[in-house]
């Protein structure tokens, strides 16, 4: 990748610019589908401490496939943005800073088994009579109520228990997991999207209050079932993995191309079906009575996918991409993160941005989604690379300790 294609951050000295600049997040909890919701808000611009245990702190420090000089680098996009304090909230001492912490906030975010705030004495009743406005989003395996909420909870159990990992992979084989925590990224998603509405309700008429926010993986993985709870309830149709493609949608499926790359075609209604049809030099399979129809072209999907397959397989994926998106046909090589590096539309979009780390060097990390016109993201640092990295700001300056109680703290294990 050309290093002058990419945007240039500076990693410090950014100002405002966020849609929730002046919002001031706390963030307990580790891993990923927690910390994931954080790192949105710190994005769209809000003031983001996360709380992590003394030592070691978030496990999510030491993650990811590969190294670079001894770093994991996960971290710089999913702690970008945040301050850390170190805080040990099993500790009576430690459960008073979070209750200070609190007081100011406006919005908490947790993500352990549910009734462990409650066992430390600072579940939802206790910080919310510290500060009725607070929003509380608490993320979870299964929820903080049913049979199940005390099971701990993964995004492999959620995806499982959601119903996401019957619907992958191909009939009579094991189903696969995607290569990504699918179901802790959707569970911290809805996270978002419930914080953000209980902030716009808070704001509204009547008693402006805070509320909890109860977001659970299995349920973020259910959510995405699209319509095959109400087949089943209707029909007794019980979904199962359709392989690459969807049953009974054709063509939408992967072609192959003369150098064995994988092509995503999807030309599934009627005109854009009468497009590909004519691009590839058949237009006579357009009222062919075999695929004349959605209804007919998906009860023939393995016969008309050969007939597609025998004109890609015949050319190289950059000349199938052309003459389809010429076309006007949903058309696109399956990308790895090289094809993704290189490609113009992500660079167009600022998606690759260069930031400095000061350990790390010169980085990149992904850039921001959503697009806003008026209040973008900002990348202001690449997360705080030790625990407790701002304990001297934020319990100082921001809550009135002085240096001689963050001595003692440290000395007595509570920070």
């Amino acid at each position: 990748m050309d290093r002058d294609d990419v945007v240039t951050l500076q990693p410090t000295g950014s100002s405002g610019g966020g849609a929730l600049e002046g919002i001031r997040v706390i963030e307990l909890g580790q891993l990923l589908a927690g910390p994931f919701a954080g790192h949105l808000l710190a994005d769209m611009g809000a003031e983001v401490i996360k709380v992590e245990p003394p030592g070691r702190g978030d496990p999510m420090r030491e993650w990811g496939h590969d190294r670079y000089k001894g770093r994991a680098l996960f971290w710089p996009s999913l702690a970008r943005n945040k301050m850390s304090v170190s805080l040990n909230l099993r500790s009576e001492a430690g459960q008073q800073l979070l209750k200070e912490l609190v007081a100011d906030a406006d919005v908490l975010i947790e993500n352990f088994r549910p009734g462990t705030l409650e066992k430390w004495g600072i579940g939802p009743d206790a910080l919310l009579e510290r500060n009725p406005r607070l929003v509380i989003a608490r993320v979870s395996g299964y929820g903080q109520t049913g049979p199940y909420s005390d099971r701990v909870g993964f995004a492999s159990a959620g995806e499982a228990v959601g119903g996401l990992r019957h619907l992958n992979g191909f009939p009579g084989e094991p189903p696969p997991r995607t290569g990504i925590s699918l179901g802790d990224s959707l569970a911290g998603m809805f996270a978002l999207q419930g914080i953000l509405a209980a902030l716009v309700w808070r704001q509204g008429p009547g008693e402006c209050r805070g509320q909890v926010i109860d977001a659970s993986i299995t349920e973020s993985c259910f959510a995405l079932l699209e319509g095959a709870i109400t087949e089943y309830n209707a029909l007794g149709v019980i979904r199962g993995p359709s392989g690459t493609g969807l049953r009974n949608v054709a063509p939408s499926n992967l072609y192959p191309s003369i150098e064995g790359r994988w092509i995503v075609i999807a030309a599934n209604g009627d005109p854009i079906f009468a497009r590909l049809c004519q691009a590839i030099g058949q237009p006579e399979l357009a009222t062919d009575p075999r695929f004349v129809s959605h209804t007919a072209r998906g009860e023939h999907a393995e016969e008309l996918d050969r007939l597609i397959t025998e004109w890609t397989v015949l050319r190289e994926a950059e000349t199938i991409e052309a003459i389809l998106n010429e076309a006007g046909v949903v058309v696109s090589r399956v990308y790895d993160v090289a094809d993704i590096s290189r490609d113009p539309q992500f660079l167009a979009r600022d998606m690759l941005l260069h930031v400095e780390d000061p350990e790390l060097g010169d980085i990149v990390v992904p850039g921001f989604v959503p697009k806003l016109s008026v209040t973008p993201g900002t990348m202001k640092w690449t997360g705080p690379a030790i625990v407790g990295a701002h304990n001297r700001y934020v319990y100082c300056e921001l809550l009135g300790h002085d240096a001689e109680d963050l001595e003692s703290w440290q000395q007595r294990g509570i920070i």
